[in-house]
């Protein structure tokens, strides 16, 4: 009875990240938010660097990296500015998870061992 119950609350944790997802994946919010950002993130826990700054290129509420750097941004903004993002370089990553409105942003994010806070401004549209 205890492994059905496991499994039939991993399904509904499924299905409502799913639909979480899906809400975050609406063109709606596209241009609103696109543009160039600069985005800081402070490590508050662990033994990571005190702190990046990263620019992210936002088109049609999809995230990518802004620079010739080699490292991995995705994730997307849904039309309410939550957003939720992946960066990644090498076997390391860290996902952070937010809110954008109007030209500044700002959320928590967290990664192996360590996590904080990250902020972000518009650059550009």
């Amino acid at each position: 009875m205890t492994a059905l119950r496991n499994r039939l609350a991993a399904g509904a944790l499924l299905t409502a990240t799913a639909c979480i997802a899906a809400s975050a994946t609406s063109n709606a919010a596209a241009p609103r938010y696109d543009g160039m950002w600069s985005v800081s993130i402070v490590t508050q826990k662990g033994d990571c660097d005190r702190g990046y700054r990263y620019p992210i290129r936002i088109s049609n509420g999809v995230l990518a990296n802004g620079s010739p750097d080699l490292f991995t941004i995705s994730g997307k903004v849904s039309p309410s500015g939550a957003i939720v993002v992946t960066v990644s370089a090498g076997n390391k990553s860290a996902t952070g998870s937010g809110r954008l409105a109007g030209n500044v942003g700002g959320g928590h994010w967290q990664g192996g061992t360590c996590s904080g806070t990250w902020s972000a401004e518009r650059r550009s549209s």
